[in-house]
């Protein structure tokens, strides 16, 4: 394998080489697979690709409807669906070249006791990392999910710790108070590294029949829509993991290599790719061409040099004191 510095689009996540900052977001890509039916699509695009959420034994997820176009974006209500961490490490994983690009297990649960079952799984197969959804709700406590409550989920991070050595990625929700404290305790429980954000919880309804359009009443709200919050949120989570050289993948809503720049700028080292693949499944490639145009233009070597430049401004206080 080539060096870094053989690329200007190369970056080192948590020791691992990515060719590109892109990363192919949980939920987005199956199993890796899906679309490298597309002509003109190539996993060697992305530096990274994060399978879809696996749980302990296999689901059928939520009833329909499942996802709903909003304005700028989209809510989807799956419900994990997924065939199981056995089916997935014996069936799934062979089938993957991972000479293309990197490839990252996304671990879900309803208890701890099952993130690091299925963590032990994913630890003893070819899987180059490991990240943690703690925003699936806690059987045990009522259905509060994981990841908004900062000290279950250092318990989480902590359990699936234990049981592996692969780089662990916590991703972190923004349907919580303080995400920088969350932040903090994942990196004291044993997380290397985050993604910010998963989604945020919205609803559409029918005014017709006056339900929800989603079965499950509510969505993760994906896309551009929530790109302001996205970037918001990698500047604070930025502030914790700087001083601890933690990497973040920034998401949320990049559909152009602008977007994905400015989320380098306030702090990411990789960004993630979503909703925009479903209608344009060959972005990654645009994306790509877009950053390595800006780095040229800025006579910058690397994408590298982008992370955490932001200089924010000096606002002078409102003479009303507010």
């Amino acid at each position: 394998m080539t060096t870094l510095s053989d690329s200007p689009l190369a970056v080192d996540f948590c020791g691992l080489r990515f060719n590109t900052p892109l990363v192919l977001l949980s939920g987005c890509v199956g199993f890796g697979e899906e679309y490298t039916r597309v002509a003109g699509f190539s996993n060697r695009d992305a530096g990274a690709i994060c399978l879809k959420g696996t749980t302990g034994e296999p689901r059928l997820g939520n009833a329909p409807h499942r996802i709903y176009e909003t304005p700028e974006g989209m809510l989807n209500a799956i419900g994990l669906q997924n065939p199981g961490v056995d089916r997935v490490v014996r069936e799934i994983l062979p089938t993957l070249d991972f000479t293309e690009t990197r490839f990252i297990a996304n671990v879900s649960g309803s208890s701890i006791e099952e993130y690091e079952e299925v963590t032990r799984r994913f630890d003893d197969s070819p899987i180059d990392a490991i990240e943690i959804n703690i925003s699936c709700p806690n059987v045990k406590e009522g259905g509060v999910a994981f990841g908004n409550d900062p000290a279950m989920s250092a318990r989480v991070v902590e359990a699936c710790r234990r049981v592996t050595n692969k780089p662990l990625i916590t991703k972190l929700s923004p349907n919580q108070t303080d995400i920088a404290a969350n932040a903090r305790g994942c990196i004291e429980a044993g997380s290397d590294a985050f993604a910010v954000i998963n989604t945020l919880m919205g609803m559409a309804i029918d005014i017709e029949s006056r339900t929800p359009i989603i079965g499950n009443n509510q969505g993760g709200l994906s896309g551009p829509a929530i790109k302001p919050v996205a970037l918001l949120k990698v500047h604070q989570v930025y502030q914790v993991c700087r001083d601890h050289g933690i990497p973040i993948i920034g998401q949320g809503g990049i559909t152009t290599a602008e977007d994905a720049i400015e989320f380098l700028i306030a702090g990411a080292s990789a960004v993630g790719i979503g909703t925009a693949l479903f209608y344009d499944p060959l972005i990654c490639g645009k994306i790509n061409h877009g950053i390595k145009a800006y780095l040229e233009r800025h006579d910058l070597q690397s994408v590298r040099q982008l992370t955490g430049t932001l200089t924010l401004n000096s606002p002078k206080p409102a003479r009303n004191g507010c």
